[in-house]
């Protein structure tokens, strides 16, 4: 199957900004578009029988519309429309393992009202093998004109293997022609911690001491990369705090998940969660080793 990014469907505002953002990258990365919109209740295809009794009509109109607005936006891009008959969260993980993304919308706070954040979106991005990126419908509103270029922020924890994260930020970066800025958060231990404030000699041993680890990290990807602009940011806070704060003015957050590991329940960590729930721009959440 040729390569893909694959946006979930389900009539939502939140869902159709997210088809829009999926478009506009799939485009970047000249790759194809596929729209995804699953339901159990979905009749065997082909059906040919007139519209006011086809069981699928509704669904197959959702995803026609959806690549019509798509196709005239983005005339040259492959657009292919999916009607799956399976439980929605099933569907999705099975088309985030053959995409090279998986898109879908997020109302970021609202998880109650949110039928893909909450019973749908979290266990894809907890157990997708994909990058999973999700989309708030006020994220891509109508502009006149083209908004300028924003940097994508990437959020590095520094210890294990960060290759696949390093990966899909730097390629990113690179198709949409943007800064890319690296960003670790360290809290300050307790013992640094003095009555007027914090003791300057322990941070800035911890900010030299993160500053080579992330410039060690950063460097065979700049290789990689030459013609991307990085910056780094050392923030001696909270590391949910810090990657939610550097992200405010970004074009798309970057966070990693470990990859889902046989015989334990998937897990978010605190960053990607805060990222997730408080992030004011698109949010990618990318598994690696």
């Amino acid at each position: 199957m040729q390569p893909v990014v694959t946006v979930g469907l389900d009539g939502s505002p939140e869902s159709l900004a997210a088809a829009r953002w999926a478009a506009d990258e799939a485009e970047k990365r000249k790759l194809t578009l596929r729209l995804l919109h699953a339901w159990p209740l979905l009749a065997p295809e082909p059906t040919r029988v007139p519209s006011e009794v086809d069981q699928n009509y509704w669904a197959k109109r959702l995803v026609h519309t959806a690549r019509a607005e798509l196709q005239a936006r983005h005339p040259g891009l492959s657009i292919v429309g999916n009607l799956v008959a399976d439980d929605a969260q099933n569907a999705l993980l099975q088309a985030a393992s053959e995409s090279e993304m998986i898109v879908l919308g997020s109302r970021g706070l609202e998880p109650f009202e949110s039928y893909f954040l909450g019973d749908v979106s979290m266990p894809v991005v907890a157990r997708a093998e994909r990058p999973v990126v999700l989309v708030r419908a006020e994220t891509h509103e109508e502009a006149p004109s083209p908004a300028p270029a924003r940097r994508v922020v990437v959020a590095l924890k520094l210890h294990g293997s960060s290759d696949d994260l390093l990966d899909f930020s730097f390629h990113t970066a690179a198709a949409r022609g943007v800064p890319l800025l690296a960003v670790h958060g360290r809290s300050v231990p307790l013992h640094a911690r003095v009555p007027w404030g914090v003791d300057h000699d322990v941070t800035e041993e911890m900010t030299r001491d993160a500053q080579k680890q992330l410039s060690n990290a950063l460097r065979p990807w700049r290789g990689k990369y030459p013609h991307v602009e990085v910056a780094e940011s050392i923030r001696l806070e909270n590391p949910s705090k810090a990657v939610v704060r550097a992200a405010e003015d970004a074009a798309l957050l970057i966070v990693g998940r470990r990859a889902h590991r046989h015989g334990l329940p998937p897990h978010l960590g605190p960053v990607a969660q805060a990222a997730i729930h408080h992030g004011a721009c698109p949010v990618a959440v990318v598994p690696h080793d």
